[in-house]
């Protein structure tokens, strides 16, 4: 690995690779809703579904993008499948980022109820 600015090494291509393809599947604001939501715990397809206000097959299929990723894991309970984020380093990253930008976004609106457009 090359040593880069500040002293960090650059990681293998490998590593940027997976890095990569893990944030191209959380480009996705459905399947960044399912793991900002799996996050908080685990979780049915059905919640999911209800809490997204999707479809099941589409959460469905998105499950298994991320199941398959290696994101998200699962495990049966009698007849229905709970998912889960078995990373903590993955929702970490997930409140992080949507933590920030909730943030920001809350600190850029103008406040509720304010003097706006009272001449005050």
């Amino acid at each position: 690995m090359a040593a880069g600015e500040g002293g960090f090494e650059d990681p293998p291509a490998e590593v940027l690779a997976e890095a990569a393809a893990a944030f191209g599947l959380l480009a996705s604001s459905a399947r960044l809703h399912i793991m900002w939501t799996l996050a908080q715990g685990e979780s049915d397809v059905t919640h999911l579904a209800d809490r997204l206000g999707g479809a099941l097959p589409a959460v469905s299929q998105h499950l298994s993008k991320l199941k398959l990723a290696g994101l998200v894991r699962s495990r049966r309970e009698g007849r229905r499948q709970v998912y889960f984020v078995d990373d903590p380093d993955v929702v970490t990253v997930v409140r992080l980022m949507v933590g920030q930008l909730a943030a920001r976004a809350e600190a850029a609106s103008p406040p509720v109820g304010g003097l706006r457009g009272t001449g005050a």
